[in-house]
């Protein structure tokens, strides 16, 4: 307990002060601190006391006790305003209830009756009982705000006494972003999308990996038994290794065949952002669907191919087909114009094989991997004309397709 034996003079406090540094009391409470810091004031009568003076009793009562200086200023400045130094009891602000247990109840029997409406319908609901029903145990509830019918759905007491069985909500897939990419005139942003070729007695046929990129429209195409991650993930590095240009961006649709976790740490390993579509927005996709179509499709036609023929027609894409696509067949690309209402007109006036497109870039060394060179892509599209190299395709597709099983011997 705190106490003064015997009340020192100013000069006793002064070379108190002066003489010990170790000496200090400390109250077993805040209650018996802020009572003694009280005795003290008005023992020393503080507020009376010349300037120099209140500094001395300052410097002893933060010695004595242990406490700020911002914090004793507070405390004396109470001193001076009420003549006392006490502890406040700390008052909880607790908001008014307005809806009681009896409301909830009737919110339950309401959400059972109705099987949990929306809240601004459950809130119609209540004014209609209360105002066209003439029910008076409707009142409070009539005016209820959908945000605090939400707040009062959360509540134990209502969770207690409703039979509504809430439905299981899936939980928001942690891997890609959805948004569009902006590659902002840069190659190596590249759209992917799957193509199944088709089943047959219940079997399914092979798979075609379309990847494209959205500035050059560099198209890569692959095959895979079944879109399962172990058969995926190669090709998918195969796909990535045959770009000239190094891979920025990977937008998919929302599959799993891409959206999993071992295509995110594929992509994260090699520094590709991982993007994907978003809802109601069906243009995010248009580059590589349009191609599904006049490529895959119009190539490999729509009918079943068995999944152990993925092999020769990966082959066939990677040796022969992918070079045609980028090489000897021209593309279409946009011009785009705004007319008088502000409407974007896009007119396709301009026809260029990929690498061309690619060599208008600004700079286009610079986009290349280590390794490949400008040199290197022009031998390769001056090996062949379009048409010789048309005709080399089209004898290869011959050959893979006469190669395939016939669905009768199917092992």
């Amino acid at each position: 307990m705190m106490t003064d034996a015997r009340v020192m003079s100013i000069g006793e406090l002064k070379a108190f002060l002066s003489s010990s540094d170790v000496l200090t009391f400390k109250g077993n409470s805040r209650e018996e601190t802020y009572g003694w810091i009280e005795r003290t004031l008005r023992t020393y009568r503080y507020c009376s006391r010349p300037r120099s003076e209140k500094g001395l009793i300052r410097s002893y009562m933060q010695k004595m006790t242990g406490i700020s200086a911002s914090q004793l200023t507070r405390l004396i400045d109470k001193f001076r305003r009420t003549s006392h130094v006490r502890v406040h009891p700390y008052k909880r602000h607790c908001f008014p209830t307005k809806y009681t247990r009896e409301d909830q109840l009737l919110l339950a029997e309401v959400d059972d009756a109705h099987e949990k409406l929306s809240g601004k319908a459950t809130a119609a609901i209540f004014k209609r009982e209360c105002e066209l029903f003439g029910k008076e145990e409707f009142k409070r509830l009539s005016n209820i705000s959908v945000a605090h019918l939400y707040r009062l759905r959360q509540s134990s007491f209502y969770r207690n006494h409703t039979l509504t069985i809430e439905k299981t909500k899936p939980s928001p897939c942690q891997y890609g972003e959805r948004r569009r990419p902006d590659p902002q005139g840069r190659p190596g942003y590249i759209r992917v999308d799957t193509v199944h070729q088709g089943d047959l007695n219940g079997k399914k046929g092979v798979y075609h990996i379309n990847t494209i990129d959205e500035v050059t429209q560099w198209e890569v195409i692959g095959c895979v038994e079944k879109i399962s991650e172990h058969f995926l993930v190669p090709v998918l590095k195969d796909l990535l290794v045959q770009y000239p240009f190094a891979i920025k961006g990977f937008h998919s649709d929302n599959g799993g065949e891409y959206v999993n976790g071992v295509v995110v740490k594929l992509l994260n390993k090699l520094l590709i952002e991982f993007t994907k579509s978003r809802a109601r927005h069906t243009n995010d996709q248009a580059l590589v669907e349009g191609k599904n179509g006049s490529i895959i499709r119009k190539q490999m036609g729509h009918w079943h191919i068995p999944q152990q023929e993925a092999a020769k027609i990966q082959s066939f894409y990677k040796e022969t087909f992918n070079t045609y696509l980028n090489f000897h067949r021209p593309c279409g690309f946009a011009t785009e114009t705004m007319d008088k209402k502000g409407k974007i007109r896009k007119k396709y006036d301009t026809y260029l094989t990929p690498f061309e497109k690619f060599r208008t870039l600004a700079n286009p060394e610079q986009f290349l991997k280590e390794g490949v060179t400008l040199d290197q892509l022009e031998q390769i599209a001056r090996s062949y004309s379009d048409t010789e190299h048309a005709k080399l395709m089209q004898q290869k597709k011959a050959d893979l397709f006469r190669s395939f099983s016939k669905p009768g011997i199917l092992t």
